[in-house]
This record gives C-alpha cells, sequence and structure tokens, in this order.
C-alpha cells in the first residue's frame, strides 16, 4: 500500500495556521494568560495558613465540621513541604481550565440534548479529543502559543471538554419527558423551559460533569509542567528529571490533597444546588444523632460567609501591610538590574544546570530577577524563538543541535561558546576488558541485554547514535537504544557499576561521571560522532538590544574543563534542590568566575 503522508499534511496544515492566524493565537495567548494571572494572583495574595483556613470554612459549610478541620490539615501540609505556591498556580490552571471549558462545554451539551444531528456530529469528535494521548496536544500548543503556562491550559481544555458535553447532554435528556409536556401544556416558552425544568432537574448530572473536568485537569498539570506550566507539575517533571523521590512524593502528596478538595467540594456543591440533593441532604440530618452530628454540624450560610470575610480581611491585611521581601545584592556589587526578570532555560543536563544556576546566581548578585525553567529541549528552543524564555546556556554547536539552529537559528542569538571542544560517546566500564571501541560492541548484545542506556530522547546525540553511529557499525538490529532522561542513564549505571554488570551509556565529555566511574570512552575508528561541539550561549532574539551588559557578560564568560567539573561535583555533592547553595559554595572557592566586565 502506497505511504500516506498525513503527518506532512498535518504539518503543511499548522504552519499555514501559524502564518495567517497568528494574531488570533496572539489574542487567545494575552486573553488566558490575563485569567490566569488574575486568579493566580488573588489565591497567593493572602498568608498561606489564612487562606487554608478560608478554604477550611468552605469545606465546613458544604460538608461538615470534620471535613473542615481535615481540609486545613491537608493544605497546611502543603504549605509545610513549601509548595504552597505551586499549589496556588496549579489551582489557578485548573480554574481557569475549567471556567473556559464550562462556557463551551454547557451550551454545547444543551446543543446537543435538544437536536439528535447534532448530537451525531458530536460523538465522534469527542470521541476523538479525548482518546487522543494527551501530550500530542502539546506539540500544536507550544507552535502556536509558545512555553509556559498557555499552551498547557489549552492542551488541558481539550482533554477535559467531552466530559463536560456528554454528562450535560445527558443530564438533559434524562429529564422526565411528561415534566417537560407538562411545562409545554401551560404555555412556558422552550428557554423557559430550559431553565427552569431541565436545567435544576439535570444540575447532579452537570455537577459531576464539573467534577470530571476539574480531575481531568488536574490529571494534566505533570504534563502542562513540561511546557514550562509550573506549578505542582512543573515540580513533578523536576523530580523525574533529576530522579528526586522526595520532591516527587512531595508534589504528588500536594496533588491528592488538591484533587480529594475539589473533588469532595463539587460533589457537595452539586447536593447544594439541587432541589432533590437539598432535600436528601435534609434528611440525612434529621437522621444522624448525638457525636455523629457533631462532626457532620454545617454553619448557616450566613456564619459562613462572615468567616470567610474576617479571615479574607486578616489575610488581606497581612498581604498588605506585612514586610515584603525585597531584592539585595552581594556587597559591593552594582545593582544592575533593578529588578527586571531574566529567564533561563534549561535542560537537566548536568552542564546545564550548572550553568544555569551559576547565572542565575551571579545575575541575582547584581539585582536581576531570574526565572529559571527546567523544559524539553524542543520546548526550550521554541520558547527562545517565541520570546517567552531570554536565555539558555548549554547548546551544543554546531553539530550536535544543528536541526533545532536549521530550524530556529533566524530567531535566536549566539553569544558565543563558553566552554569546548566536547565530545559525544557511548562509554562502558572499565572491568569491561575486551570492549575498547564501537566496533568491539558487534556480537556482544546479548552481554547489554540488547540495550544501550539513553537519554532525553529529544537530545541530538540521541538522534545521531540512533541515525548515524549505530548504522555505521552494524549495531542498530542488534541492539534497542532506551529513551529515558540523564538522571535515569546514571542511575542504571550506577546500579550496574555496583553490581559489576555488562552496561553501555551514552554519555559526554565533559561529565563528572568521569570522575566519580573507572569508565572507558569507546573508540570511533570511524569518526561517526564527527567532531566536538562548543557549549554555547543563545539568548532570543533582541536580548542583547535589551540587556546588553548581560549580553556583555555572557560573551565574555569562559569555563575550563577543570571548573566545569568541579562545579558539576560540588553540585552532586551538596545533593538536590540545593542548587544555588553548591553554587554560593563554589563561588566562594572560585572568586575569579564572580567578576563580570
Amino acid at each position: 500500500m502506497p505511504r500516506i503522508h498525513l503527518g506532512a499534511w498535518v504539518d503543511s496544515g499548522v504552519d499555514f495556521l501559524q502564518r495567517h492566524l497568528s494574531w488570533l493565537f496572539d489574542a487567545i495567548s494575552s486573553l488566558v494568560n490575563g485569567l490566569y494571572d488574575g486568579i493566580d494572583a488573588v489565591l497567593s495574595a493572602p498568608a498561606p495558613l489564612l487562606f487554608a483556613g478560608i478554604l477550611a470554612v468552605g469545606a465546613w459549610w458544604l460538608r461538615g465540621l470534620l471535613a473542615g478541620l481535615l481540609a486545613f490539615a491537608g493544605f497546611a501540609l502543603v504549605d509545610s513541604v513549601g509548595l504552597w505556591d505551586d499549589a496556588m498556580s496549579t489551582l489557578s490552571l485548573v480554574l481557569v481550565a475549567t471556567l473556559v471549558t464550562l462556557v463551551i462545554a454547557v451550551p454545547l451539551g444543551i446543543w446537543a440534548s435538544r437536536s439528535d444531528r447534532v448530537s451525531a456530529v458530536l460523538r465522534p469528535a469527542l470521541d476523538f479529543m479525548q482518546t487522543m494521548p494527551a501530550m500530542v496536544y502539546l506539540i500544536p500548543g507550544i507552535i502556536f502559543f509558545g512555553v509556559g503556562v498557555v499552551p498547557g491550559i489549552i492542551a488541558t481544555i481539550i482533554f477535559s471538554l467531552p466530559p463536560g458535553v456528554r454528562m450535560t447532554e445527558l443530564g438533559i435528556r434524562q429529564v422526565d419527558g411528561e415534566l417537560v409536556e407538562a411545562a409545554n401544556a401551560f404555555g412556558t416558552t422552550p428557554r423557559n423551559t430550559l431553565v427552569r425544568v431541565q436545567l435544576p432537574l439535570a444540575l447532579p448530572t452537570i455537577m459531576a460533569g464539573i467534577n470530571q473536568v476539574i480531575m481531568l485537569g488536574l490529571s494534566m498539570v505533570v504534563i502542562a509542567g513540561m511546557v514550562g506550566g509550573g506549578g505542582l507539575g512543573g515540580a513533578v517533571y523536576r523530580a523525574i528529571g533529576s530522579v528526586d523521590i522526595g520532591l516527587g512524593f512531595e508534589a504528588g502528596i500536594s496533588i491528592v490533597i488538591l484533587a480529594m478538595y475539589l473533588d469532595r467540594m463539587t460533589g457537595a456543591l452539586g447536593r447544594q444546588v439541587s432541589p432533590l440533593g437539598r432535600r436528601a441532604l435534609a434528611k440525612a440530618r434529621a437522621a444522624t444523632q448525638g457525636a455523629a452530628r457533631v462532626w457532620q454540624h454545617r454553619p448557616q450560610p450566613v456564619h459562613a460567609l462572615s468567616g470567610v470575610v474576617v479571615l479574607a480581611l486578616v489575610a488581606g491585611g497581612i498581604g498588605m501591610f506585612g514586610g515584603g521581601t525585597t531584592a539585595t545584592t552581594a556587597s559591593g556589587v552594582p545593582d544592575t538590574g533593578k529588578g527586571r526578570t531574566v529567564s533561563i532555560g534549561y535542560i537537566p543536563w548536568d552542564e546545564g544546570i550548572a550553568s544555569t544556576y551559576l547565572w542565575k546566581e551571579l545575575l541575582e548578585r547584581r539585582g536581576y530577577k531570574v526565572d529559571a525553567r527546567q523544559l524539553e529541549l524542543g520546548a526550550l528552543f521554541t520558547g527562545l524563538a517565541g520570546g517567552q524564555i531570554d536565555v539558555q546556556t548549554d547548546a551544543w554547536l554546531p553539530v550536535t543541535q544543528s536541526e533545532y539552529w536549521k530550524k530556529y537559528g533566524n530567531k535566536l542569538e549566539d553569544l558565543g561558546s563558553w566552554y569546548g571542544p566536547t565530545s559525544l560517546e557511548l562509554s562502558v566500564p572499565s572491568y569491561m576488558k575486551d570492549v575498547t571501541s564501537l566496533a568491539d560492541l558487534k556480537g556482544k548484545g546479548s552481554r547489554f541485554k540488547g540495550r544501550i542506556i539513553g537519554i532525553e530522547p529529544s537530545a541530538g546525540e540521541m538522534k545521531m547514535l540512533k541515525d548515524k553511529v549505530l548504522p555505521q557499525y552494524g549495531l542498530d538490529g542488534e541492539y534497542q537504544v532506551v529513551d529515558g532522561s540523564t538522571p535515569g542513564m546514571l542511575a542504571e549505571l550506577k546500579r550496574a557499576y555496583a553490581k559489576k554488570e555488562p552496561v553501555a551509556v551514552v554519555l559526554w565529555s565533559p561529565h563528572w561521571a568521569y570522575a566519580s566511574y573507572d569508565m572507558k570512552k569507546l573508540q570511533d575508528p570511524q569518526g561517526a560522532w564527527g567532531k566536538g561541539d562548543g557549549i554555547h550561549t543563545v539568548t532570543r532574539k533582541g536580548f542583547a538590544a535589551d540587556e546588553p551588559e548581560v549580553a556583555a557578560w555572557m560573551r565574555s564568560f569562559k569555563l575550563t574543563e577543570q571548573q566545569l567539573t568541579g562545579l558539576e561535583a560540588k553540585i552532586q555533592e551538596t545533593g538536590k534542590g540545593k542548587e544555588q547553595q553548591a553554587v554560593r559554595a563554589w563561588l566562594d572557592a572560585h572568586p575569579e568566575v564572580a567578576k563580570l566586565g
């Protein structure tokens, strides 16, 4: 059967839309960003424990005293692990996505409930939207809207829209037809029949749909974190990238707490707004007695509202009159930045982490506010080209990341190489005496379980390995390259090395692993890897004009192999989550690096 170039057609369609409808995507991005920033500002303004108290009062009113106490304890736990701001960012993302989804889903559901033809047309479209892997939506999202919170919200809206439409349609269709006929018989207009009869009776089903929309939105937060969406999803993504079990568990339990709160509150709210639900609640309250009634006690709405107002006023007072933090610079260093923000994107490669946090510390000492974001390599270059990211310090050019430069180079500025030359290689432990070159791997696939442990699939080194190196040595049918992450590769190397097992891993120089393990770089007699790269600092177009001093510092910046590997080793020694602390300690021993200009 002839090859159908479906992917090429989709690419052409996306390029067409990007060229001709960029004004529309910019308007949507501005609207969504405005909604998100406004809600996030409101949620982040109060002190954490006071806002937790406000949320607890809401739980007390909707579900009872026990629910209120558990809600407060849960949000206090989120604050205690230092993830409150991330949790509020995630809640903002979910609320914006839910609001926009409902604005679209409820009218569509009503329309589908009143027309079998519309329902038949919508059904396959909704099936497609919900069964398509959610991560696929991020690809056009990044292209149309850049990196950040907007593509995450758009992907969440698309993924969570189907249950909102379906449950609205189902709820209205389930209303007893005789009630509708009776309303029509009394001369009620179709609009009044919908508003006064069908929607009130369909509310429990519609609220169940809203609940599903919110839960699906929360399931998307980790995916949104991969494109700079931040919040708890960003924390989970950082934990995955660094194999940080502790951070992953803390972020995961925070998402669970947020999900349980929203799930229980939307369920209780559904019972409150439904006539049938209120009747069932009244019967349940009448049946409870004794201690159970104490735990299920719910205040009158006016009392709950008064409590929320008091807590909100107190929280607002603290937020308005409390002492805020002010940026300070190191003693004797001029405040060049004046609080201006520089965003630095990085991928979780050791030299990228080291150079990013080094520049974060150097710029913050000079009065800049630095936003460091971990991203996938493709999203990072897309963000630079779109202007959402200012700088990345780990571009391997001209060979390894040549495809990204070919695609986006006209929208970027190269501030030059700060380290080089580098080298790419496959490496094995030195205890494997009979393997010294890539050619020696031939016929030994069973010893390595037919695997070569790789890093991020978006890395240029991985593409070169699969497309050029393995075929050139006749290894592509014998070995499978395992896509993963740099920390995952290092974890597998550590495990195999401790057991003296055969293992082949994707590595590069410089890398601290060569100082920690006795490794051999496999020789490349055919030159399949090509010549070494330089590690370049790349910025968005116009950054040098906007921040000439920073650009000048970055152009003149250099590190030796000893300095770079020493910084990487210091970060490894200090521990995960303490990168900037390690940089400060390293700079104390290398004051010459801190002198820029």
